[in-house]
């Protein structure tokens, strides 16, 4: 049988035995990731990391403010400290998308400057808005009258043929015009045309060292570091030149890389996989009262054996069940059980 805890409080709190981690520490960050960072994905992050700062998926200010979509904004107590990406150009709207997701108790509010896709180029948001720094300063002013909470930015460090230092610099010196105090800087230039989102994560070439570079002639600013980084070594190596590092496609694909960061930075015990599993049973079981199918839990969970014998069996057992009807803990029991068996 799995470890299970009465309530989500306490299987923070049991698992990690730490105090609450401490707001305003950027030094692991897990990336907001469209499809992926729900909810879900985001409670399950927790409890494999108490200091992590975790983040939305990209929730339009038009969804929110013209839409009225408040469900997008729905979180768990849980789940801090959590901040809310937004992505727009308006600054009117953000502002009030700021207010709601303030008002929603996220810890942070945080700009997309960063996304490559045409749809998000359509909507005037997203890496097309590094070419109009004064345009984001805007936002980023209206959106911090607005809210008492951090407001940040998410940037990259160039796009298409604005590719020189200095046009980072420029773009920085804005922000902080503006009030920004931390800036996530993802260490690829975007190219808006020609390439796919997934191409825009791979082919341009990293620059960690123009990152590095920005941390030293701005020591004021709150620098995040993101872009390929895959191991605990890695993050203490960014570590000694930015104050954090934020992990995407690498937390997702081998979650279990989170808890080893726990005990890394922050001296905390080194959960099992059955524990963390354990730790999530009150959670799926309350999900299940209120109407929530188990895929769109499970899914978050494949790769939590990345790696480790038996993965295959896991992820085929939770694959072929989880979307029939009446899936529900006991599959995820199995699917545990059958790894074990198959390792």
């Amino acid at each position: 049988m799995l470890e299970n805890a009465t309530a989500p409080d306490v299987q923070k709190s049991q698992l990690h035995g730490q105090k609450s981690p401490d707001s305003s520490d950027w030094r692991i960050c897990v990336a907001p990731m469209m499809d992926w960072t729900d909810r879900h994905c985001r409670y399950f992050h927790r409890i494999l990391s108490a200091h992590a700062r975790l983040y939305t998926e990209m929730v339009t200010s038009a969804a929110l403010v013209r839409g009225g979509q408040l469900r997008l904004l729905e979180h768990s107590q849980q789940e801090h400290p959590v901040a809310l990406q937004l992505g727009g150009s308006e600054p009117p709207e953000l502002a009030q998308a700021a207010r709601l997701g303030a008002q929603a108790g996220y810890d942070e509010i945080n700009l997309n400057v960063g996304c490559p896709s045409d749809r998000v180029q359509s909507g005037r948001f997203g890496a097309c808005l590094m070419r109009e720094p004064a345009l984001v300063a805007d936002c980023v002013k209206a959106m911090r009258d607005a809210v008492d909470v951090p407001v940040t930015v998410k940037c990259r460090i160039g796009v298409d043929d604005q590719d020189d230092y200095a046009d980072l610099q420029r773009f920085t010196e804005s922000m902080l015009e503006a009030g920004v105090e931390l800036l996530v800087v993802h260490a690829r230039k975007a190219w808006l045309k020609g390439l796919s989102p997934k191409e825009n994560r791979e082919i341009p070439p990293l620059d960690y060292a123009r990152v590095y570079r920005l941390k030293r002639e701005f020591p004021q600013l709150v620098v995040v570091i993101n872009g390929g980084i895959t191991t605990v070594e890695a993050v203490r190596s960014h570590l000694a030149h930015v104050d954090g590092v934020m992990l995407g496609r690498a937390a997702y694909h081998d979650p279990y890389l989170l808890a080893h960061l726990e005990a890394a930075l922050y001296g905390a015990p080194l959960p099992t996989r059955e524990e963390v599993l354990g730790h999530l049973r009150s959670y799926v079981e309350a999900e299940l009262r209120r109407g929530t199918a188990l895929k769109h839990i499970s899914r978050h969970l494949l790769g939590l054996y990345q790696g480790e014998p038996g993965a295959r069996s896991f992820r085929r057992v939770l694959s072929e069940g989880a979307h029939l009807p009446g899936a529900g803990w006991s599959l995820l029991e199995r699917a545990a059980s059958g790894r074990r068996e198959a390792a």
